[in-house]
């Protein structure tokens, strides 16, 4: 029998989850709809944010200050990739993309093996933020868990600000609509790019320092991210912030039930060692059953980037 204190607790697992994967995907999302640039190195520039959190929290003394001092740093690092690299890409194929941006993730992994190790680093849960917080009957959740949570609806909230009511933002949703257009009218679509790739960068390392507490700190580690955020852009709609944001919490939430429920429900049917080797993967195919059958009634996506 499945508890319901055990179903509210996965789910928001699945909230927490679909949180870390919008922040991620945000910026994936604007730099493939905007830049028309397919950068399969979005993962790396995630597991860079982690080692520098990580690394700045440690010489710094506190999480808070190491995150915060990463997000700039990263900044830096991105415009700098956007403008060595990248900017020759952008009149290439999608193939070229894909092969440019490959050796960018093979690049930056032998770096970040140079610099931190292969043994990956520690980051220690934020003492005010490692205990429990009680939510009703008794049910405890972890308040690191919660704060992700609100940090990525702050987030969320912002960006859509950002969209929605600046000048930056009408330049990015003409972007993602007429690229053509924004340049005819005068806008130096070079610095526009550069700076959507250094915020979509930013995001990226604020989602990378969220998971150091939760996640180990290790090279590779924005890699199994990178899929699951193609499937939420896929969903969500490219190009589009609110479409991103609806889909990593489905995703989240399902993947994270699937896994968490699966393997109980196939050991009702089957013996109990095949059920627990055959639902983690049962889990992790639900999300591309979610992405198929939203692809197949829409096509677009959820939330095409111009209704965005």
């Amino acid at each position: 029998m499945i508890s319901p204190a055990l179903v509210l607790v996965q789910t928001l697992n699945g909230v927490q989850f679909g949180m870390m994967l919008f922040l991620f995907a945000a910026g994936l999302t604007l730099v493939l709809g905007i830049m028309n640039l397919v950068n399969l190195a979005h993962g790396s520039i995630y597991m860079i944010g982690a080692f520098l959190a990580a690394t700045f929290s440690a010489w710094t003394g506190s999480f808070i200050l190491g995150l915060l001092l990463a997000l700039p740093a990263i900044f830096l690092v991105a415009v700098a990739v956007e403008i060595i690299v990248l900017r020759a890409l952008y009149q290439r194929s999608h193939l070229d993309q894909v092969l440019a941006t490959f050796g960018i993730i093979l690049l930056l992994n032998e770096l970040v093996r140079m610099i931190w190790g292969s043994s990956g680093l520690y980051v220690a849960m934020p003492g005010f933020l490692a205990g429990d917080v009680t939510l009703f009957s008794g049910i405890l959740y972890p308040t690191y868990r919660l704060a992700v949570i609100a940090l990525g609806l702050i987030v969320a909230a912002g960006l859509y600000w950002v969209i929605a009511w600046t000048r930056l933002g009408m330049l990015i949703r003409a972007g993602a609509s007429n690229r053509e257009m924004v340049e005819a009218i005068g806008v130096d679509i070079r610095l526009l790019f550069t700076v959507v790739f250094g915020l979509g960068a930013m995001l990226a390392a604020f989602a990378g320092g969220l998971a150091g507490p939760i996640l180990s700190v290790d090279t590779g580690m924005g890699d199994s991210v990178l899929i699951l955020a193609l499937v939420v852009i896929v969903i969500g709609g490219i190009g589009s912030i609110r479409g991103t944001f609806v889909a990593a919490l489905v995703i989240g939430v399902v993947d994270t039930i699937g896994r968490a429920f699966l393997p109980g429900l196939f050991a009702l049917f089957l013996s109990r060692p095949f059920a627990d080797a055959i639902g983690p993967a049962c889990g992790s195919m639900l999300i591309y059953i979610v992405m198929a059958v939203v692809l197949f009634f829409r096509p677009q996506g959820l939330f095409p980037a111009r209704n965005g």
